[in-house]
């Protein structure tokens, strides 16, 4: 087996064009997009779109990796803040915040990713993410701003029991009283 080459420019700008119009089309439309919906939107043909996806979970699973990635960046920058100094629980509480509102515009998305079986975080993902997010809560622990039996998973279940389809000033205050049940109650 030889080893793959890398894309040409043209094909990168093509699955670049593909994935923006899927990750829009998606949101816009729903996970029943048809894929020569996509295609029409990126400026693609439709035979271009299925060589670089040959399915839909292929695209929805490339769409859904580039969230998650940026995701992951996300966590572990916010762990690299607190470890340069800044408060851990603001760190915390803004990470969230930018999470669910992030998902609330891509729930769409997310669900296309459900129905087609997409996995939502690569092991490294979820690994880099975990251990950034345990970074995170030890340094709020440790602040005496967050409860001791306070863990990943219990940010993990927030992030996906949120709100998302109900009016941004709602899920502030679903978040607000979310984050409260964590809180020693300590400013």
């Amino acid at each position: 087996m030889e080893p793959s080459r890398p894309l040409r420019a043209d094909a990168v700008r093509n699955r670049t064009k593909i994935l923006d119009a899927a990750r829009e089309q998606i949101t816009r439309l729903g996970p029943d997009v048809p894929m020569d919906t996509i295609a029409e939107a990126a400026g693609v043909a439709v035979g271009t779109l299925y060589r670089h996806f040959p399915t839909k979970t292929d695209l929805v699973t490339a769409v859904i990796g580039e969230h998650s990635e940026l995701l992951t960046e996300a966590i572990e920058a916010a762990a690299e803040r607190v470890a340069g100094g800044a408060g851990a629980m603001s760190a915390i509480s803004a990470l969230v915040r930018d999470i669910v509102e992030a998902a609330a515009a891509d729930r769409a998305v997310k669900a296309a990713a459900q129905n087609v079986g997409a996995e939502y975080l690569t092991p490294d993902q979820e690994s880099r993410s975990r251990v950034a997010m345990t970074r995170l809560i030890e340094a709020a622990q440790r602040d005496g701003r967050l409860r001791d039996d306070v863990t990943a998973d219990d940010f993990y279940l927030l992030i996906l029991t949120a709100p998302t389809d109900v009016e941004p000033a709602v899920r502030a205050r679903w978040l607000q009283l979310f984050l409260a049940g964590f809180t020693t109650g300590k400013d």
